[in-house]
């Protein structure tokens, strides 16, 4: 049973990443390239060589990504390759295929591909995060560098990363894209974020299993994060057991959760919504 439930939860990862990719992909094809507006990422970086040259953004992804997925098949973990590479592919996939309905949209205002291309971005790569999934690129970057500096903020590194791109397109295209670029990523990252995790960005997790010691060393191995025990005592079957309570950032709660899910059926997991989190591994998060 665990096998097939496995199995399906997989091939609705890869359906939803897919449709995600297929989404950002129209964001960058029907508005964005018509401004001539960068994307973050490796995108922005394929976006820059097509406006220079006219090579597909779709190949230059692709291309791109080539010697970081090796980089991650030998240091990184093999999920996180494989479901980069299922992202990877579909992006790539997806901006070549969509370039023929570039020309469906045209309008003589570039704040509305500002927008438009910016939801659609944030919308897509919101799907693709929701299922632990990833498009390759900056974020293989910033895990390779997370693994050797385990205090390393990796939305910092994607900050900056984006910035750098935005100051590289600032040259060669002038300020003025450079301004509306930045909106774009601004508009995306809302929109990614509400796609994700809605308004709060962090979650109590109250967790009840028979396997409390196989999901505490997977917290705090996998997911980095500290869990307390707390004493309970279940007065319907009049038995005593540990509760586990943790706080993670919404992306790990969807991870988390699956994970209890798959090594324990029958735990008994709440979710909370969290406003503000002070201490250590939330400070500036």
């Amino acid at each position: 049973m665990n096998f097939i439930r496995k199995h399906n939860e997989f091939i609705v990862d890869v359906l939803i990443i897919f449709l995600g990719c297929f989404i950002a992909s129209l964001g960058v094809n029907l508005f964005l390239i018509h401004a001539k507006l960068l994307s973050g990422g490796a995108t922005g970086v394929a976006l820059i060589i097509e406006y220079l040259t006219g090579f597909q953004s779709g190949y230059t992804v692709f291309i791109l990504n080539l010697p970081l997925f090796v980089l991650s098949f030998m240091k990184l973990s093999k999920r996180f390759t494989l479901y980069s590479a299922i992202g990877m592919t579909s992006l790539s996939f997806s901006l070549i295929f969509t370039k023929q309905f570039s020309t469906l949209i045209k309008v003589d205002d570039i704040l509305l591909y500002c927008i438009y291309g910016g939801v659609l971005c944030g919308i897509g790569y919101g799907l693709v995060f929701l299922r632990n999934g990833s498009t390759g690129g900056t974020d293989i970057i910033t895990m390779l560098i997370r693994q050797k500096y385990s205090n390393f903020k990796i939305g910092s590194m994607g900050f900056t990363l984006n910035c750098l791109i935005v100051f590289i397109g600032a040259l060669i295209f002038g300020i003025p894209r450079a301004l509306y670029t930045l909106i774009s990523i601004f508009i995306q990252g809302i929109v990614l974020n509400q796609v994700l995790t809605g308004f709060s960005s962090k979650k109590l997790m109250l967790i009840l299993t028979e396997k409390e010691d196989i999901v505490i060393n997977y917290i705090i191995k996998d997911l980095n994060r500290g869990v307390t025990t707390l004493p309970a005592r279940g007065e319907f079957t009049d038995s005593d057991r540990r509760m586990l309570y943790c706080l993670v950032t919404s992306r790990q709660m969807i991870e988390l959760k699956s994970k209890i899910l798959s090594i324990d059926s029958k735990a008994f997991i709440s979710i909370l919504d969290v406003s503000e989190v002070k201490g250590r591994g939330f400070t500036n998060l």
